[in-house]
């Protein structure tokens, strides 16, 4: 983490069997000769049978991901690049129509929406295979010669026990905001028993939408925070310089809620409509360690070398055509992806 700046931005694998393929890897590498100081990969690697990504992304629950993740780590690695992966479990937000069998699983019998399946309640068995799913899944990602791993919420599993609208579990992972979080805890514990202390661990939370408490994100990541058990904590705030959609917490920034608490060792990072030099340097003056850019770092893959040659340079303006964006390293279904994006894509 000693550079600041950092890129989310993924190419998905898609092809059936969920491995790193030429293209997704070429994307990667592109932006490690480029001076991005880590590439953060997957977006969303399934870590469990009954969870399979959205769009087809890596399968980190399936042996057979170690040496294509460890081709790719080993070539972004030949540029000065550290590379993680995002990993998931999507819980009630798995597709009905997809995985290995399992049935889809959350903290309660709710279901998120038509296209989503009907999950099964969690039973304290299998919240003890999904914990230990995380540890197979980083320990593969360990094997292949990451840097380390980041725990990703955005609506999925882990953001399904922290809310009590999601979670109505009885017992050690129901109730209290303290239970609510041990999932999470365990985790990174079982991670840091597999991976050693020097394998990165990161943990990334959206304390807005998906029926979170913003007061119960704030103490829940003070709890991590004081365990100092994680490398980074990023914040994913949509825009980080918004102020919070909870009246009573009006009248400064969302970001300050974070800024403001005892973070030890552990680094901060934020992404949030992220797009010019002027946002990163305004950015990194709110006590901040590093920034992550997602749709900044789609645009243009020497990013950080465009910004210390120019301070002052203006990124390429939405929409944009197909042919840029196969300049700039996508494969075509990356590019019909991108399309789906209001306002992406010109043509």
């Amino acid at each position: 983490l000693k550079n600041r700046i950092m890129t989310t931005s993924h190419e998905p694998a898609y092809p059936e069997d969920g491995m790193p393929k030429d293209r997704y890897r070429a994307y990667h590498v592109t932006r490690a000769k480029a001076g991005v100081a880590m590439t953060m990969t997957a977006g969303s690697a399934a870590v469990s049978r009954n969870s399979p990504p959205v769009f087809n992304n890596i399968l980190a629950y399936k042996d057979e991901v170690v040496p294509w993740m460890k081709k790719l780590a080993d070539e972004c690695h030949d540029h000065g690049c550290a590379v993680m992966i995002q990993l998931t479990h999507l819980g009630r937000r798995t597709h009905w129509n997809k995985g290995d069998w399992l049935p889809a699983v959350s903290p309660s019998h709710a279901r998120e929406a038509a296209h989503r399946a009907f999950p099964k309640k969690l039973e304290d068995w299998d919240i003890a295979r999904i914990i230990t799913d995380y540890a197979d899944a980083a320990e593969r990602m360990y094997e292949a010669g990451l840097d380390g791993i980041e725990l990703q919420s955005y609506g999925h599993l882990m953001d399904q026990f922290w809310s009590p609208m999601t979670n109505t579990l009885e017992g050690p992972y129901g109730g209290s905001l303290d239970n609510r979080g041990r999932i999470v805890r365990d985790i990174i514990d079982g991670v840091r028993a597999r991976c050693g202390a020097d394998f990165i661990v990161g943990l990334r939370l959206s304390p807005e939408r998906f029926d979170l408490q913003l007061a119960d994100m704030r103490d829940f990541a003070q709890q991590v925070l004081n365990e100092g058990k994680i490398d980074f904590l990023d914040m994913s705030l949509w825009d980080i310089f918004k102020e919070p959609e909870e009246e009573q917490h009006k009248g400064r920034t969302l970001l300050s809620y974070f800024t403001e608490l005892n973070r030890g060792s552990v680094a901060l990072g934020v992404a949030g409509k992220l797009r010019t030099p002027d946002d990163i340097n305004r950015a990194m003056a709110m006590d901040i360690d590093f920034v992550l850019l997602g749709r900044a770092a789609i645009l243009h893959h020497d990013y950080p070398q465009k910004m210390q040659a120019d301070p002052n340079f203006v990124p390429v303006a939405n929409p944009v055509t197909s042919e840029y964006l196969r300049s700039e390293g996508l494969g075509e279904k990356f590019i019909a992806y991108m399309a789906s994006w209001a306002g992406f894509v010109q043509d």
